[in-house]
Order: structure tokens, then sequence, then C-alpha cells
């Protein structure tokens, strides 16, 4: 069976000129690839578009990675407790947004969780066999949470508030990739691409129409592709919309015949454990599906469903049962339905 999602409240894409011309752009960036599928006119440089979406995404790398010791991330991560630290408008941003939802979600999304990442093996500690053990999980809690940020809006500044000698590490993964697709989809807008289809690290942002006329669709992601179809195919028509999906297949480690994923409950120091096998959301934002889709992992399903429902977020659940996949769909979501 195959079900459609249309965007809703968004204004008609163009039609594509007939003399518009079909690019694929792709690169390597942040870890992974990325590819634009874009329409252009025969005026544009298409190699000068190469260059700008690069120079984008080398802005993110230099910014937020944890990977790159020279990136104000990894420089914040190095500040003693109570120093300020001055950020780039995009960097203060996400951190922002990344502490209003903390808040909204009672700590379940948090970027202070670098500690655990890095201890879990999902970081650029590298990669680890076995499980952590209790003391070293309580140490890196004990080293502060989202509330222990305080930030300057006025001047666009940060600072780890404490007196402890163990600080928080920040770690942007749960968002910077879709923070970079906005970059992109930004920069293309700017230079009057009306129809394109930006995909990195298995996000996706789209807007307008193909060169056929039809939308750019795309399948939601299943966790079932490896194993079994499941019986419904998703597909989304991505004009003005992006689409982010977390889920427990991507990064884990087994040991003792138990999976412990990369996606962590910050709370509790641990990978959450619930019966989710993935959360897949749509927003216009796709900085905001990236976040989105790890805090309602993190909540799990009846406390996702219903902290999506109260903020009008298109979100799908999908839970693994005894029988197989269960999916539980947002109001929000059920209404973009064709």
């Amino acid at each position: 069976m195959r079900r459609v999602f249309i965007p809703l409240d968004v204004a008609e894409p163009q039609i594509p000129p007939a003399h518009a011309i079909s690019h694929t752009l792709s690169g390597l960036s942040m870890g992974t690839s990325w590819t634009v599928q874009l329409l252009c006119l025969p005026a544009h440089d298409v190699h000068e578009l190469q260059a700008g979406i690069e120079a984008e995404l080398n802005q993110v790398v230099m910014q937020m990675s944890t990977w790159d010791t020279a990136s104000h991330l990894c420089e914040f991560n190095r500040t003693a407790a109570n120093d300020w630290q001055s950020l780039p408008a995009e960097f203060f941003k996400l951190v922002d947004y990344s502490l209003y939802l903390s808040q909204q979600t009672a700590g379940a999304y948090d970027i202070t969780a670098g500690k655990l990442v890095d201890l879990w093996g999902f970081g650029p500690a590298g990669k680890r066999e076995d499980v952590p053990s209790q003391t070293e999980i309580d140490l890196a809690l004990s080293c502060g949470n989202w509330k222990s940020l305080e930030l300057d809006h006025l001047n666009q500044r940060i600072r780890q508030t404490g007196t402890g000698t163990s600080s928080v590490a920040l770690d942007l993964s749960s968002i910077a990739k879709g923070f970079a697709l906005d970059q992109i989809a930004r920069y293309l807008d700017a230079n009057k691409i009306s129809s394109y289809l930006i995909e990195l690290g298995g996000e996706l942002r789209g807007l307008g129409m193909k060169k056929d006329q039809s939308p750019w669709w795309v399948r939601i992601e299943s966790p079932a592709e490896n194993t079994k179809k499941l019986d419904k195919e998703y597909l989304v028509a991505l004009h003005g919309l992006s689409i982010a999906t977390s889920g427990d297949y991507r990064q884990y480690f087994e040991q003792d015949g138990r999976r412990y994923a990369h996606t962590l409950d910050p709370r509790t120091g641990y990978p959450v454990e619930n019966d989710l096998a993935s959360v897949t959301v749509l927003h216009p934002e796709c900085m905001v599906a990236d976040a989105m889709a790890t805090a309602l992992t993190v909540l799990g399903c009846a406390a996702g469903l219903e902290y999506a429902e109260q903020h009008q977020i298109a979100a799908l659940f999908l839970q693994r049962t005894a029988s197989g996949f269960e999916e539980k769909m947002s109001k929000a979501l059920r209404a973009m339905l064709d």
C-alpha cells in the first residue's frame, strides 16, 4: 500500500521554465556524503554553485564539528567554566534553539551530552565494544547538563556556569546536519534556484518541481529495509519541507546479545530503551526536524506523540511489536495524507 503526504500551507511550486537544465552536484562533508539535485537556468554557473554549497558546509564544520579540534565547538569544550565565549551567529542560533528544546522536553534533548557520546563510543574518542561502568556514566552525568549553559543574547556569547573541575562538552551531531541543509537551501534561494532536492547523511529538504513537473518525491526511511518490507510505502512531496529520521538501526554495538544504539537518553546516561524503531519528522526547517526526531525518540512513543500533538509536529512513530512494526502518526502528519 502506498501512502502519500502532501505539504499544507505552502505556496504552489513554480513550473520550471522549458529551458531549465537539470544538474546533480555532490561531495563529502561532515563524515558523510551530500547530493543536490536542482534545476537552474543557463545563466547559472554550475561550478560556482558547487563551490558555494561546499563553502556553506565548510562553515558549518568550522563552527560545529566535534571532530575538528579547531572548531568553535571544540574551542568551547576546552574553555573553563564561567568564561564567556563569543559565537558566530549560526552557532548561537543552534545553541539557542537547542536549549529551548531541552527546556520543552525536560532534558530529553540535550546538546551537553558530549562526554556521554564519547563514553559510549559514538564520538571522536572512537568506538568501543563493551558497556561503560556505572561509575563512568555517573561521572559524565556529574559534569552538568543543559541547565549549566548560559547565553548572552545581546552579545551572542555562551558560558558554562558552575564551580566544578569538570565541564560539559557540547555535541551538535543531532542538529548540525539539519542546519547544514538549511544553509544550503538558503544559499540556493539567494541564487534564485527554485527547484532542488538536498540530501545530507539521510536528511532531506526540497523545493519546487522536477523537469517533468512532478514533485520531489522521497520515501520515508524504514528500519525494515534490510530485513523485510513494511506493508505500507510512505512517500512525501518535499516542496517547502524537510524530513529527518532518528532510528536505532543506524549506529549501535552489541554485547551479550543486547543492542546499544547511538541515541542516548541524557537524563539517564544510557542508550534509549523503548520500543521505538524510528521517528520521522517533517518540518519546513531541517534543523528543527533533525533535533525533533532525536527528542521524540528519547521521549518514547507515548510521551513523544503527546509532545507532537501539543506542538503540532508532523511525526511518524514506528514501534517494534511481537507481530512486527506498528505505526503511530501525529494529527499534523495525518492532515497531510492525500
